[in-house]
């Protein structure tokens, strides 16, 4: 028995660094087979994991933490190959002096805060403990966390803030650490949504026209990021620059290594295995 079409519920992260690729899905320039929810990366994990989407970028931690939930979209991710800029831990104290400080960390993304963790463990061997909230809500309270990490457009917002001089650019520990690249980001799709019946769109399709799209409309993609205000043209194509949207052999490696260090630190019962999805109607 055939199974019935349905249409495509997609997540949206609400950051500048998914613009690229979620521009054309949202002028309607890739068609209009698919309805857009939009939330932080914290938020959109919840939805997936509630089944209330069918595909989504997400977490890299969401997927480690339920592969069994989901396939990965092929030959499309989000992170970096060195700095990243809009994943920071910004300091009042430099980074090496942070040892018994309790660091703010972001409510937003899971990936992020799991690879301060793992930074401070591991690789710079400090003592320190957390608390999570809104680091934009404490520091415009005037209530300024001795250090805090901050993603996406926040982190764009206080990366030059002069109350907080000291920087560690998580992308570029990560690189130097390891030598590979950070994948913070997947695009993800439910097993349960593929089960269940055929898509009136392939998100696989969708998301490498999509890519595709970004990749050379860059200047129109840098045009638009302005407006937000946060950085220059100059800045914003440094910016992008600095971004990885592939899932390409290195990039894999860096990402099973990071779920790796995750089951190590047995913050995820063991490493999955990257499982991708193929159209199947």
């Amino acid at each position: 028995m055939q199974k019935s079409l349905k249409k495509l519920r997609v997540g949206r992260i609400r950051y500048l660094n998914v613009l690229p690729i979620y521009h054309p899905l949202e002028t309607g320039l890739l068609g209009e087979n698919f309805d857009l929810v939009y939330g932080t990366p914290a938020e959109l994990n919840e939805q997936m994991d509630a089944g209330n989407l069918d595909v989504s970028s997400c977490s890299s931690f969401e997927y480690a933490r339920h592969p069994e939930k989901y396939f990965l979209l092929p030959d499309i991710a989000i992170g970096s190959a060195g700095p990243v800029m809009s994943v920071l831990l910004i300091s009042q104290k430099p980074i090496s002096e942070l040892g018994g400080e309790e660091i703010l960390t972001t409510a937003q993304s899971h990936t992020s805060a799991a690879l301060l963790r793992m930074l401070f463990r591991d690789c710079l061997k400090l003592d320190v403990s957390y608390k999570t909230g809104s680091v934009s809500d404490f520091i415009d309270q005037g209530d300024l966390p001795t250090a805090a990490l901050c993603i996406g457009d926040e982190a764009l917002r206080l990366r030059n803030d002069d109350r907080y001089p000291y920087r560690l650019d998580l992308g570029e520990a990560w690189r130097e650490w390891t030598g590979l690249p950070f994948i913070f980001g997947v695009w993800i799709v439910s097993r349960k949504s593929v089960e269940s019946g055929c898509f009136t769109q392939d998100p696989a399709e969708l998301f490498r026209n999509a890519k595709n799209w970004g990749d050379e409309n860059i200047e129109q993609v840098i045009g638009l990021a302005e407006k937000a205000g946060y950085m220059d043209t100059e800045g914003l194509t440094q910016y992008f620059q600095s971004l990885v949207y592939d899932l390409g052999e290195e990039e894999q490696k860096g990402l099973r290594l990071f779920f790796k260090r995750l089951a190590e630190a047995k913050e995820i019962p063991s490493v999955p295995e990257l499982e991708f999805y193929s159209h199947q109607c």
